[in-house]
């Protein structure tokens, strides 16, 4: 749940349910959560998968110092970050991951993967996302591919072909 109210923080989306308390329901449609930010946080190839749960203490840690410090009383029954209210949620991360703060380099990449798999499903096959109907990449307007699974461009990307071919070269688009 920590993780996820983080990655919520950094791309907030609608609340999955109505008593989702990680995703905070601060933006409509989907946001970093449903995007599968714990998903990619959680794959090894990232090369923090490992250290998740050093994340999710250090940040409970942090919140439990920022609810005391604000006055907040957070309820108990969900982890100190998950219990911020939205608001506080961004200012304690704005804290973090401010020039100076002994921890931001952590705070920093944990930021990225979440904005990460928001931008461009990193987990997935991309034609396998935007069937799924991945938040990002749908926001994005990243189109469907064609048959076969492949991105075809029969118009040029500027309006006009950028060279003329070469005279031997082939069909296939292979040189003579």
């Amino acid at each position: 749940m920590t993780l996820e109210a983080f990655a919520d923080t950094i791309v907030p989306g609608e609340k999955r349910h109505p008593g989702d308390r990680a995703v905070a329901g601060a933006a409509a449609g989907g946001g970093a959560v449903q995007a599968g930010a714990l998903e990619l946080m959680e794959w090894d190839a990232t090369g923090i998968s490992e250290g998740l749960d050093d994340y999710v203490r250090l940040l409970n840690d942090h919140a439990r110092e920022y609810a005391a410090e604000t006055g907040l009383d957070p309820d108990p029954s969900v982890p100190p970050f998950v219990a911020l209210p939205y608001a506080h949620r961004t200012e304690l991360v704005r804290r973090l991951v401010a020039p100076g703060h002994p921890e931001k380099a952590f705070w920093v990449l944990l930021t990225l993967f979440s904005n990460m798999a928001y931008d461009s499903a990193a987990h997935m096959h991309t034609a396998e996302a935007i069937a799924a109907g991945h938040p990002g990449l749908a926001a994005m307007g990243i189109t469907r591919p064609g048959p076969g699974g492949l991105w075809r461009f029969p118009a040029f990307s500027y309006g006009r072909p950028l060279a003329r071919l070469h005279p031997d070269t082939t069909p296939s688009g292979s040189p003579a």
